[in-house]
């Protein structure tokens, strides 16, 4: 949390602007070809400084929630005027919002080395509608070193979600990273 409340005042001239990360972008076209409803609701968790919820905004969705464990990063993300609300929350815990809240979530940077692992899934699925949407990144280290891939496996055999779309796509340009980009329909 340190760490994000040092940088949130330039976070994002320094990752869009100067390392080129395009993740972002890359997420909300992904969750758009599926939530085509604009009056869906959308979380967007993790949200930092409001990045994806700015890109969904111009992409014409008007119900974006905020979810992120730094409030620094919260206040920055206030500033934009593209969520109805902001919640501060850690998401290695359960998270105080109603079970089938949102039409969808999307998640960019969260899953990623020393953030949040994939037994976050769990409570993400609980706060999707069924029929609804989870789009997220994951970083390819994380993804390797902490076995994203089987972790959702076993939520697919229970029958929980259903995989449309897995594929690696870039991250950030400048350090020529890479993540997966998952996007599931919940079943229950």
């Amino acid at each position: 949390m340190d760490a994000y409340q040092e940088w949130a005042d330039t976070y994002d001239r320094d990752l869009m602007d100067t390392m080129g990360y395009v993740a972002p972008a890359l997420a909300c076209e992904a969750l758009e070809r599926y939530l085509e409803d604009r009056d869906g609701s959308i979380l967007d968790v993790g949200c930092g400084t409001g990045i994806v919820g700015d890109i969904l905004h111009r992409h014409g969705y008007r119900i974006i929630d905020g979810l992120d464990y730094s409030k620094d990063m919260l206040s920055k993300a206030s500033e934009k005027g593209v969520y109805r609300k902001l919640l501060q929350a850690d998401l290695t815990k359960a998270v105080d919002i109603p079970t089938h809240s949102y039409d969808a979530i999307i998640s960019v940077g969260t899953f990623t080395m020393r953030h949040v692992g994939p037994d976050a899934f769990h409570e993400l699925i609980r706060i999707t509608s069924p029929n609804g949407y989870i789009c997220v990144t994951v970083r390819m280290e994380a993804w390797i070193s902490e076995n994203f891939r089987d972790a959702m496996r076993v939520m697919e055999n229970e029958g929980l979600w259903q995989l449309e779309e897995l594929y690696t796509a870039p991250y950030v340009r400048e350090d020529e990273s890479s993540c997966k980009l998952c996007l599931y329909r919940i079943l229950s």
